[in-house]
């Protein structure tokens, strides 16, 4: 299997994982099947949908193919299906959206590269593939994005992000085994994150002075 083979596949599992996140929040919010399908879809393909725009790459990945669509679909339905068998929906949430985090930083920046940009605007690009969508689904659902919370999120597909392409670019290592390191590491530290509740220092207001 080639980088590409291997891009694509990683970014289809990515699109359904984050498609059941958003279906698990339709399902928080006692949506209606259509409204599973439009969050799943929001959350699934809104990274990758940013990333092409901004990176000129049109149509939309999910228009040349349709097997986005489909699997964004396919995904709200078994969901909305099967969300009453799980207790804890949105802690199942949170570890999707850590799997799919993780995902997305690795082949955001797997298809920055590809496109022959710079190493820096790859790793932007894996971290705008691994946030957005999961921004889309907290602000349509009226949640605080994570993205936004005081914890370790987004430094996660950094990471991700930052591994490989250090590894691809500039160390000219093998593909394949970087981008598997890459995804293990934005993953554990993400995981990390959610297990000890780790986070960065958040700003303390002070008194104001006195004129």
């Amino acid at each position: 299997m080639t980088m590409t083979d291997m891009t694509y596949w990683l970014e289809l599992t990515g699109v359904a994982v984050f498609a059941v996140t958003g279906a698990l929040e339709a399902s928080r919010r006692q949506m209606d099947i259509v409204g599973f399908v439009l969050i799943a879809t929001f959350t699934g393909i809104g990274g990758g949908t940013v990333r092409d725009v901004i990176t000129g790459e049109t149509p939309v990945f999910w228009i040349r193919d349709p097997a986005w669509i489909i699997t964004c679909i396919v995904s709200a339905v078994v969901v909305y299906f099967t969300a009453h068998l799980l207790e804890r929906r949105y802690i199942a949430l949170l570890w999707l959206d850590a799997l799919g985090l993780a995902m997305f930083g690795v082949t955001g920046a797997a298809i920055g590269l590809n496109l022959n940009l710079s190493p820096l605007v790859a790793i932007i690009l894996g971290m705008i593939s691994a946030t957005f969508g999961g921004m889309v689904r907290d602000v349509v659902c009226n949640e605080l994005p994570l993205i936004l919370r005081p914890e370790i999120y987004i430094t996660s597909a950094l990471l991700g992000a930052l591994i490989y392409t250090v590894g691809t670019a500039m160390l000219e290592l093998p593909k394949q085994p970087v981008a598997l390191v890459a995804f293990l590491c934005a993953f554990a530290l993400r995981a990390a994150a959610l297990k000890f509740r780790l986070s960065f220092p958040v700003y303390r207001a002070r008194p104001g002075r006195e004129y």
